[in-house]
């Protein structure tokens, strides 16, 4: 019965070093970055654009690791860029040039998915030497809250030409299309990427010339945002020679643009993605796996994608689906410290426990010392007989403890102590 609950005291005491660690635990998971969640919001763009084609693969990707990601249809970059900066979205796709750094600070960069150029198209026949030249002419400048009209407005700045006397047609999408292609209107910009439906229908279409910027050298020193592209003859369609001459565009590039807010978990996760989405490549691609990049951005580049472009996928995400993955990160961070407490504890407390249990024996010779102390100092029969009295009081009382099998040699010991006392006072007494 003894040796039961001899068992159970053990337990017990080592409940305490259990309670320390879990204390340990909750004083840590206070600093440990919370599970990220299920559902993203990303701004995309209009119909018919490569942003919302994009982003539909963005969709199925995030689906496999069980993120949910809603897509938002608008009407392009500048719209995008609102929605992000108002909390409205947690991510979205805008083209480089729309905004500065400086202005909004707490948006950072995912990376940079394609060059997509400012194109210039005509109806057939016609042709200009100088944009300052298009006062007389119809145009097609982009929709409000698009990208297009950012750059557009700008090159029109450029030349110094005052936009608010220009002969503007205010459509869009696939009616602007056909509006030029009817001749209803003279020239159409838009900026898009060569993959873009829209640009594949009218780069196919023998009723619409592309222009040649043949400035582009001039456009990218004065914008940074603006790189030179070419696209190569025959490129588009070698069987009908389209285009049939070099042409030199200038581009801004896609982004991939979130804010501080996005859990770090995610950031990594949609530099993962769009590597998967963008790095074939696109015709305009100076050099292959040109993208996604780290460059051509208008905001700082989140750490998380830093580290995914330098290192690549991280190591438990490699092996294991990404919330498992990212469970065990967030363990990781309280197993350490949980180390430094435990590796002193497993120390400690065995030698705590045994000068526990010495304890309740070794404070029976401090009453013993007493004792023999005082009865040597009055030798009388009386008091000889009231300390032996006294010693099978505390024999007694040493019966009683209760200390594991381990500890049984030091209580034994004392019991021979207190015999050898007795006969001792007992030889002084005969």
């Amino acid at each position: 019965m003894k040796r039961k609950r001899s068992g159970k005291e053990l337990l017990r005491f080592y409940s305490y070093g259990l309670f320390a660690v879990l204390l340990g635990f909750a004083v840590t998971f206070q600093f440990i970055e919370p599970a990220p969640p299920s559902k993203l919001i990303l701004a995309a763009g209009s119909k018919g654009g490569a942003y919302l084609e994009f982003a539909r693969e963005y969709q199925t990707l995030l689906a496999q690791d069980g993120i949910i990601l809603e897509i938002l249809e608008t009407a392009g970059s500048q719209e995008n860029l609102s929605l992000l900066a108002n909390g409205k979205a947690d991510i979205a796709l805008m083209q480089s040039g729309i905004a500065e750094a400086k202005d909004y600070p707490e948006l950072l960069g995912i990376g940079s998915l394609y060059f997509e150029p400012l194109w210039i198209f005509m109806r057939k026949g016609f042709t200009f030497e100088r944009i300052s030249q298009l006062y007389e002419n119809k145009l097609i400048l982009g929709a409000e809250g698009s990208g297009t009209r950012k750059v557009v407005l700008q090159i029109l700045q450029d030349n110094s030409v005052d936009c608010n006397i220009l002969k503007e047609s205010k459509l869009t999408g696939m009616p602007a299309v056909e509006a030029l292609s009817m001749g209803q209107v003279d020239m159409l910009f838009i900026v898009g990427a060569v993959s873009s439906p829209m640009i594949k229908t009218l780069l196919n279409n023998r009723s619409i010339t592309l222009a040649n910027f043949t400035r582009a050298d001039a456009y990218t020193r004065l914008h940074n945002f603006l790189s030179k592209v070419e696209l190569p003859q025959g490129v588009i369609n070698l069987k009908d020679n389209i285009p049939d001459q070099k042409i030199t565009l200038v581009a801004p590039a896609a982004t991939l643009v979130t804010s501080e807010k996005l859990h770090p978990a995610l950031a990594g996760l949609l530099a993962q993605v769009i590597n998967r989405v963008h790095n074939c490549g696109s015709l305009l691609n100076n050099r292959r796996h040109q993208f996604p990049s780290a460059d051509y951005l208008d905001f700082p580049l989140s750490d998380d994608a830093r580290r995914f472009y330098k290192r690549g996928v991280p190591l438990l995400q490699r092996y294991l689906p990404f919330w498992a993955a990212i469970q065990l990160d967030r363990l990781k961070l309280l197993i350490l410290p949980l180390l430094a407490l435990l590796l002193p504890l497993f120390k400690i407390l065995p030698l705590t426990y045994r000068w526990r249990m010495r304890a309740r024996v070794y404070r029976w010779y401090d009453t013993l010392q007493v004792h023999d102390s005082e009865v040597r100092q009055s030798l009388t029969k009386e008091g000889i007989k009231n300390f032996i009295e006294e010693l099978n009081k505390i024999e007694e009382d040493v019966r009683q403890i209760n200390i594991p099998l381990a500890y049984a040699a030091e209580l034994y010991g004392l019991r021979v102590h207190i015999d050898l006392l007795r006969r001792q006072i007992s030889e002084i007494k005969n």
